[in-house]
């Protein structure tokens, strides 16, 4: 039963590596895009790819042979979302923040005790990292450890969120332990602020600045931020001005047309 219950979850990640591979930059990819990814067998990448064509998530190219995602992806679990995802204005805010600064942009979430990149969005610059897929979707870190993870943190009520950050440190490595003191007072002040600015974590040597999206559940805020290196010499105060203003803009709503027919009138 643990194999077993291993191998589902092998799977599981496997799928999910492999809808998280496409983005701005990867539209198409082939059997060995993904294998050299992720460092993954050949064979059985290639049966994972054909299952998904047969559910429905990927198209395979006939010719160039290479996978690409459905709109069933994209939609997959969308009616359940906050109305700014379900309606397409936080891929609008991304595109636009990208196109003002050409830098790269990133949605943050929690789960569990760590910070992860729910949607990744490159600017024109490449970002230095020491991991081997550089920075991009689906990566976890613990929220002490990057600036963003630490404003996902100051969303927690007290006194939960001190238990939280107590169980941080504990379980942290020798390298990556915190004064729990100096850790609280600043997640206090990210609070109040209602943003953050500072490393960005996942193995990279950029900063980043991020606030949090209005209107999300409790339990599961979302933030949005720049994802830069510090060679790039921006200001984060105008990097903070613009999430602020981008999402302001976003966040109101159009009124209703008056000359649109109700259902029942127009029946």
């Amino acid at each position: 039963m643990p194999s077993a219950e291993s191998n589902k979850a092998k799977i599981a990640n496997r799928v999910i590596e492999v809808l998280d591979f496409f983005d701005d930059v990867h539209s198409e990819a082939t059997v060995m895009d993904i294998v050299r990814r992720y460092n993954r067998p050949q064979s059985s990448t290639s049966e994972l790819l054909s299952s998904l064509v047969n559910l429905g998530l990927l198209y395979k190219d006939p010719v160039s042979r290479s996978y690409s995602p459905t709109p069933r992806a994209a939609l997959l679990g969308s009616t359940t979302q906050p109305e700014i995802i379900r309606d397409g204005r936080l891929v609008s805010i991304i595109d636009r923040l990208v196109a003002q600064t050409g830098l790269g942009v990133a949605v943050f979430g929690m789960v569990g005790l760590n910070v992860q990149v729910f949607t990744w969005r490159s600017g024109n610059a490449t970002l230095g990292n020491a991991r081997s897929q550089g920075f991009s979707s689906g990566m976890l870190e613990r929220m002490s450890d990057s600036a963003a993870g630490q404003l996902l943190l100051s969303t927690i009520m007290q006194p939960r969120r001190d238990g939280t950050i107590r169980r941080l440190n504990a379980e942290a490595s020798d390298d990556k332990k915190f004064s729990i003191a100096e850790m609280s007072a600043s997640i206090e002040q990210i609070r109040s602020a209602g943003y953050a600015c500072g490393p960005a974590g996942f193995g990279s040597i950029a900063d980043t600045c991020a606030i949090l999206l209005p209107g999300q559940s409790a339990g599961r805020p979302l933030a949005l931020g720049f994802v830069y290196e510090p060679s790039h010499q921006v200001d984060p105060e105008a990097l903070h001005q613009l999430l602020v203003d981008a999402v302001s803009r976003c966040s109101e709503q159009p009124e209703a047309s008056a000359d649109v027919l109700s259902i029942s009138s127009a029946a």
